[in-house]
């Protein structure tokens, strides 16, 4: 069976090359992915938090595989995580039960392993990761790069 050919006008070829052309220019992917690298907390609901000086001590995050696993500046956290696009769901978490060495990075880890567990969905623009929440709020912000 033999097709007839498809005669487009000018302005519709060029419509269907710009159309292509800024496909190729998006500088998000909704598939982006997050594993192979650590995570290191810098913002919870809001709250700025500042590197503790060990890179091993600080609040950060491993995906790897549907396992996330790191700590949450005090104690050890490990978990499950599925991802799908930009959607993500992390939880349950397990945690080791040190205590903290001061009330404000008792509070930092409490409010990290919530926003991690209360994340639906995830954002990356250049080195930083957004947990996002299903009311479209910024719940924590984390950073692959060097303290």
């Amino acid at each position: 069976m033999r097709f007839p050919a498809l005669r487009l006008s000018r302005p519709a070829t060029l419509l269907i090359g710009c159309v292509i052309a800024l496909a190729g220019c998006s500088s998000v992917s909704l598939d982006e992915p997050i594993e192979a690298r650590t995570w290191r907390l810098v913002n919870v609901y809001g709250t700025a938090v500042a590197p503790s000086g060990d890179a091993g001590a600080d609040a950060q995050v491993v995906f790897n595989n549907g396992q996330v696993s790191g700590s949450g500046g005090c104690n050890r956290i490990t978990g499950s995580y599925q991802r799908t696009g930009s959607s993500m769901k992390i939880g349950p978490l397990a945690s080791t039960r040190r205590a903290c060495v001061d009330a404000t990075r008792t509070q930092v880890e409490t409010s990290f392993l919530a926003a991690l567990q209360g994340s639906t969905h995830y954002s990356i623009v250049g080195s930083e990761l957004m947990l996002i929440d299903g009311g479209g709020q910024t719940l924590a912000k984390l950073s692959s790069a060097a303290p």
